[in-house]
């Protein structure tokens, strides 16, 4: 059985390090990743990859995928204890460590200020960024249909993210930031990601990898990886 009191009072210890501004030292980086997790077989086996990109190319350079025994159920507003064994596991096989990482999650747009992007941001010591595909928590005014229309997301007067169109006829993105970035910096470097798609190119061959997509089937033919 698990305890999700004891869970909840770590959420609150671990959010109390989580620190909202760039580090002193953080320069453009040489390479972003992104991290997507998921789940197999009912659940039984938690998934996880990370893409490392080149930047300013945005060319895929490397990729892990973790393969794991899913360690806890599903249960809302503690995510992050499910999915964190698998990323660690990926992280620990990367040969080429980033300098941002770009998270298929919340950040601190969470009850608790403890998204899976926040946890993780905190085990790796790497500036993170979530990037949702859907609201977890936190309020924002209607958005406009036009294409970057943004919003703040607040939960009472903290804002806690941003909403934007990153695409047409799409729904947006929530981003917030994870750990070691400002909530400036977080929108500044998800938008410096975009080509065109609904997702930052970070997280979108993240789930390229995660799921074999054709794009990344033709990066391995082309790069001689299969």
């Amino acid at each position: 059985m698990i305890d999700t009191r004891v869970l909840r009072e770590e959420q609150r210890v671990l959010a109390d390090n989580i620190v909202l501004q760039d580090p002193d030292d953080f320069q453009t980086p040489r390479f972003i990743a992104g991290a997507d997790v998921g789940f197999e077989q009912g659940g039984e086996v938690t998934r996880a990859a990370i893409a490392i990109l080149s930047y300013p190319s945005l060319e895929l350079v490397e990729y892990q995928i973790a393969r794991i025994p899913t360690t806890m159920p599903y249960i809302p507003g503690f995510l992050s204890f499910r999915e964190l064994p698998a990323l660690m596991q990926a992280w620990q096989q990367l040969k080429q460590l980033p300098d941002l990482v770009l998270v298929d999650g919340q950040g601190i747009a969470h009850p608790r200020r403890l998204g899976v992007a926040s946890h993780f941001g905190l085990m790796i010591d790497v500036p993170t960024i979530g990037v949702a595909k859907s609201r977890l928590f936190g309020k924002f005014l209607p958005l406009e249909d036009a294409l970057h229309s943004r919003q703040s997301l607040y939960d009472r007067d903290e804002q806690i993210g941003w909403v934007w169109r990153s695409k047409l006829r799409c729904n947006p993105l929530f981003i917030s930031p994870g750990n070691h970035i400002s909530i400036e910096s977080a929108f500044f470097w998800v938008e410096q990601c975009m080509r065109g798609y609904r997702l930052p190119e970070p997280t979108r061959w993240a789930d390229a990898v995660a799921s074999n997509r054709v794009a990344f089937q033709r990066w391995q033919r082309l790069s001689g990886n299969l």
